[in-house]
């Protein structure tokens, strides 16, 4: 089963959502290098001579006002696990850290030793910077890299890099303002029923990642990390953004029920909007694809796949993005009933805090891979819901999945609306993004799937799309990830107060 940007439909549609020559050539200049150094190092890998262990994939994956998360791996020199892959190296982890670079006085440890390193940071200081070294058995820790992007996997800023293993460097952000209310865990693109990740375009060079023999499917085993995940870190709420199954089949609908009924009760708990995924194999009828989908998870009342509901004041939207007949390659479409429906609701009450969620974004920016139209919301409607938001204030985020990546985006026509799409629930980097609403602002924070399960199957799909997804999915910066904005949310009532 192939991914959103994938070409399992029929010929002509997957033509028609191609990307133009000029996109093409741009994506390729970029590509063609990486996919060289790729071959290059799988080379010189295998010519190497085994070692003790190497640390490598340095991440720093949350980062909030008082935490801080940071993930690599160990592996064996020389080996390669069939992906170009070191096989893993079992063993002790921990970050040294302070607030010098040359006083690394403050230790965090895992307790257990794995290949798979996950340590948390805890009891920071706002607005504090800090250096940090991440070793495994004294061997430090290189990053992830993402020169394609001229991104930053592990800090706020550049200290460190040209010296290997670090120390590297974050800065904390000030919480945001205010009490806290309420937290909302935002995911999306679970695939239920998916067998191979990452068969991007059907090109034979990209070719897909599967799951080790004897292992649960990673679907499964994801989705199942993430709501247990999600409920630890206190989320109150869970928002599934769409693509819940691989291909709309009512067995992978009804797991999909089975695992997110973990978290609470459909409808008050936690909600599930519709993608392009969600529609049954060779039905190109949408009616069908709406009543498939309905069934397991009933949204309005009226049995439309769109609705709002008030959460103590907080208004949550969902909106079903592939609302038409077609094969889901091509642009989401609400419909004119559906985007009427919206723009009423918004003219009703602008003032009113509200969270926005559907699968496809409203746009797609700085994506390394070609974009094609296919990859968010037609033009002319995208337009529409950004008037309305310029229109209502109370609007102040809107959650979007389908592209697999972590990317925050400012709305320059309604700049008081973040744009947070939010990669893959179901591989690499694997997890959920953490709303955490306070009555003066709002923080959104991304976390792994911390499960050991999680964290194996993590590291293993890094290797999508040869190895570049890094690239694409983690994040360009720590702020497509983590971020703090100010808002006047004081309508909302506390968590304690919502049910």
């Amino acid at each position: 089963m192939r991914c959103c940007f994938s070409a399992h439909l029929p010929a002509l549609a997957v033509l028609s959502a191609f990307p133009g020559p000029c996109e093409v050539l741009r994506s390729g200049a970029r590509l063609a290098p990486a996919l060289l150094r790729s071959a290059s190092a799988a080379v010189q890998r295998a010519r190497s001579h085994p070692d003790d262990l190497t640390a490598v994939n340095l991440e720093l994956v949350t980062l909030a006002e008082d935490r801080a998360v940071i993930t690599w791996y160990t592996g064996i020199p020389g080996t390669n696990d069939g992906l170009g892959h070191p096989l893993p190296a079992i063993t002790e982890g921990e970050v040294v850290y302070g607030t010098h670079p040359s006083r690394l006085n403050r230790t965090a440890s895992e307790g257990r030793p794995t290949a798979y390193h996950q340590v948390e940071l805890t009891d920071l200081e706002p607005g504090q910077t800090y250096y940090y070294q991440a070793r495994s058995r004294g061997v430090a820790a290189t990053p992830t890299p993402l020169h394609l992007v001229r991104g930053n996997a592990v800090g706020t800023s550049t200290f460190g890099f040209g010296h290997s293993g670090g120390p590297y460097s974050f800065t904390t952000p000030q919480p945001p303002p205010g009490r806290h209310l309420l937290s909302v865990a935002l995911c999306n693109d679970l695939h239920l029923g998916e067998t191979t990740a990452g068969l991007v375009g059907g090109l034979p060079m990209l070719r897909g990642v599967g799951q080790q023999p004897g292992r649960a499917p990673y679907p499964e085993l994801m989705s199942r990390a993430l709501v247990e995940e999600a409920r630890r870190r206190g989320a109150d709420v869970l928002l599934a953004g769409g693509d819940i199954s691989a291909g709309g089949a009512a067995h992978d609908l009804g797991e999909a029920r089975r695992i997110l009924d973990g978290f609470g009760t459909h409808g008050r708990d936690y909600f599930v909007v519709r993608g392009n995924h969600d529609r049954a194999r060779n039905n190109d009828n949408a009616n069908a694809f709406q009543a498939t989908f309905q069934t397991t998870f009933p949204g309005g009342g009226d049995g439309s796949g769109f609705f709002a509901h008030d959460l103590g004041g907080l208004r949550i939207i969902g909106l079903d993005t592939y609302a038409k007949t077609g094969n889901g390659a091509d642009a989401g479409g609400l419909g004119p009933d559906q985007l009427a429906w919206f723009q009423q609701r918004l003219r009703e009450q602008p003032d009113q805090p509200t969270l926005v969620f559907g699968h496809h974004p409203l746009t797609v920016r700085d994506s390394v891979f070609p974009v094609t139209r296919g990859q968010c919301l037609e033009r002319r409607q995208a337009r529409a819901i950004v008037d309305a938001y310029a229109q209502a204030p109370g609007v102040f985020l809107h959650h979007a999945g389908h592209t697999h990546r972590n990317k925050r985006t400012v709305l320059v026509r309604a700049p008081h609306v973040t744009q947070q799409e939010v990669a893959a629930a179901k591989d690499y980097p694997g997890g959920f993004t953490l709303l955490r609403i306070h009555s003066g602002g709002y923080a959104l924070n991304h976390y792994k799937a911390d499960a050991p399960a999680a964290r194996q199957w993590n590291e293993r799909s890094r290797r999508v799309a040869a190895g570049l997804w890094p690239h694409h999915a983690l994040g360009r910066s720590v702020a497509d990830r983590n971020s703090v904005t100010a808002h006047d949310l004081s309508g909302i009532a506390a968590q304690s107060t919502v049910h």
